[in-house]
């Protein structure tokens, strides 16, 4: 009796490639069934299927066929070849090559589906080379993934760990890197997947267990608000270092040291224990953790409160009998002191606005002064420069230089710089306020100089002959004139590399002082512009029409920006020409013809409803000396 073969029953797959300039057209030969099992029988139906889509196949799993995919494939056919039962053994089909030998890819789908062009999906095809074939079993076949388990496995896995132990730690990554090599793309993902939880280290907790509590508040001290609040919710550890750390704390007190709104708000909220190495009495953390949200808060108040113009107004009277007009001051946290035309310089307690002291000497009206904790410096319409001392109004040093009004002065750093009617400037070496000597007398001016400002690197001095010019600190050579105003300038305020001037021509310049270029004209104000002065955000003017106007600085500097919005608010309080002012960042404190000193507060508005026209609700304090 003649037995017969078992039948086979072959599957094809054509996949038709665009590859220009040809078509290329892929056939995939895999056995279906091998051995003495019967195959699965056949549909009755032709099992010759077109579908544009892959993962809709008809077919039963057991027919379905062996097809690789790419994203250029523009059509598919498969179909099912079983031999006819004859007597005689058709011939074995002709062997495939090596890699075109397997019925189901070990490969992950994404793979091929990530093929973006037909080069890749070639380079795809010959990493399957390195692929080693299938066991063909009873039943579909199928590619595995594990290796199955075997005796002579679990003896040879031991035998390689025994010897792995024993090799260098150098030996032990150069061999699992040469392992790594040789192994295909899916192994190299199962194997990352591993090694990732492994690297990962909380460095934060595993620091305290060492002893190094402080290298871990170090690090963490370096977070911001909302990257400090998220820390707190990773685990109970790190919300205990940075609790124990103060961490809260040393936020503020990083904020406090570079931006003054911060420095002013945490003195308003009486933050005494700020800077202060740890005790008993200093608050916990979490008292800190509170306190940041809410100077947030009051910084978001303030600035809405300089956009609106919402401000408490406290006004001194500082009325003489023989004068009228306060044409300068300046100011501390705890008291101003302003020169007034009645030739006296009257100090001013800040928070009763009581006047604490008067201090008389100069035969003229006091035209401009400064002072720093030890002394206080006048120049007045006498011609003469006086040093005063603070706290007991003491005459320490009077400098007889000019020939006619001191219209302003500036000193820093041991170095002062005095300007005049006579059109010249002076520049004075300060050993001591006893021990003043000229270094130097700038000439070049076509009228009374009046303003001067310096730096490290330049002096810079405003006329009326409509000029701006430009010395060298070090050397006190000429540098450069800057021209553009159409009248004389009355004020200006230097720093880093902004110039901003005002003008009788009623307008602001800002200027490049590097190369002179003026940046931007501001118009407003419909007389003289007497008063300027800028910080990082704003521009506070004030004119001899007696309105105060604020500027956004930012704004200004953007040549973007429309003119209509560089003024942020007018304020009209002063019944007389505004002489000088002063501002910071809670507060414009300013002086006029009208003898008041106006107390502008951004800071502690009245919580009730106010318009936010151009004269909001005040509350008045009206002090008469």
């Amino acid at each position: 009796m003649v037995t017969h073969p078992p039948p086979l029953n072959f599957k094809f797959s054509f996949i038709y490639l665009f590859f220009p300039p040809f078509w290329v057209c892929l056939i995939i030969f895999s056995p279906h069934s091998t051995g003495l099992v019967p195959p699965t029988p056949l549909p009755a139906t032709p099992s010759i299927h077109l579908s544009p889509s892959v993962s809709s196949s008809p077919l039963p799993s057991s027919t379905r066929p062996s097809f690789l995919y790419f994203p250029s494939l523009v059509c598919r056919s498969s179909f099912s070849l079983s031999p006819s039962r004859s007597p005689l053994r058709s011939p074995p089909p002709p062997s495939l090559p090596s890699f075109l030998s397997f019925t189901q890819c070990s490969v992950p789908r994404s793979l091929w589906l990530g093929c973006s062009s037909v080069a890749e999906s070639l380079c795809a095809l010959r990493c399957l080379q390195s692929i080693p074939s299938t066991r063909l079993s009873n039943g579909p076949v199928t590619g595995s993934r594990k290796r199955p388990s075997e005796g002579n496995y679990e003896k040879e896995k031991e035998h390689c760990i025994a010897l792995f132990d024993q090799w260098s730690e150098a030996d032990q990554v150069e061999f699992v890197e040469h392992l790594i090599s040789r192994m295909c793309h899916y192994q190299h993902g199962h194997i990352n997947s591993y090694l990732k939880p492994m690297l990962q280290r909380d460095f934060i907790t595993a620091l305290p267990a060492q002893g190094l509590d402080h290298i871990a508040e170090n690090i963490l001290s370096f977070l911001d608000a909302r990257s400090l609040c998220s820390a707190e919710l990773v685990c109970k550890e790190w919300q205990r270092v940075i609790s124990e750390g103060m961490l809260w704390k040393k936020l503020i007190e990083r904020m406090v040291r570079t931006d003054p709104l911060w420095k002013g708000l945490s003195e308003r909220h009486q933050e005494k224990y700020l800077f202060k190495n740890r005790t008993t009495e200093v608050p916990p953390n979490s008292y800190y953790h509170s306190l940041y949200p809410k100077i947030i808060q009051d910084i978001e108040t303030i600035e809405a409160n300089w956009r609106c113009g919402r401000h408490n107004l406290q006004r001194i009277q500082c009325r003489s009998e023989n004068s009228k007009g306060v044409y300068c001051l300046q100011y501390d946290d705890d008291k101003i002191i302003s020169g007034l035309r009645d030739n006296s310089i009257k100090i001013w307690d800040k928070q009763s606005l009581e006047c604490l002291k008067i201090l008389t000497g100069h035969t003229g009206s006091v035209l401009c002064l400064q002072y720093d904790e030890r002394v206080i410096v006048t120049g007045s319409s006498d011609s003469t420069v006086r040093v005063w001392e603070v706290t007991s109004g003491e005459v320490l040093n009077t400098l007889i230089h000019h020939n006619e009004a001191v219209l302003h002065l500036r000193f820093a750093n041991g170095l002062m710089v005095t300007c005049s009617k006579d059109r010249s400037i002076a520049v004075w070496d300060m050993a001591s306020p006893t021990d003043i000597s000229l270094r130097r007398v700038l000439v070049g001016h076509r009228a009374a100089v009046n303003v001067v400002d310096f730096d490290d690197k330049y002096i810079v001095s405003a006329s009326g002959d409509r000029t701006i010019k430009v010395w060298s600190t070090s050397t006190c050579e000429f540098v450069r004139t800057l021209n553009g105003h159409k009248r004389g300038i009355a004020c200006l305020q230097y720093r880093d590399r902004l110039v901003v001037s005002g003008s009788s021509d009623n307008t602001i310049r800002l200027w490049d002082i590097e190369c002179g270029a003026c940046l931007r004209v501001l118009e407003g104000h419909e007389e003289l512009v007497r008063c300027i002065r800028f910080d990082n955000k704003r521009i506070v003017s004030g004119a001899y029409d007696g309105k105060i106007k604020v500027w956004d600085l930012q704004a200004a500097l953007d040549p973007r920006a429309p003119a209509s919005t560089l003024c942020l608010r007018t304020l009209v309080e002063h019944s007389g020409r505004v002489f000088r002012l002063q501002f910071d960042e809670f507060q414009i404190i300013s002086s006029s013809h009208d003898d008041t000193i106006l107390i502008w507060d951004f800071l502690n508005v009245s919580t009730n409803g106010q318009s936010e026209g151009r004269s909001p609700s005040r509350t008045y304090t009206y002090i008469s000396r």
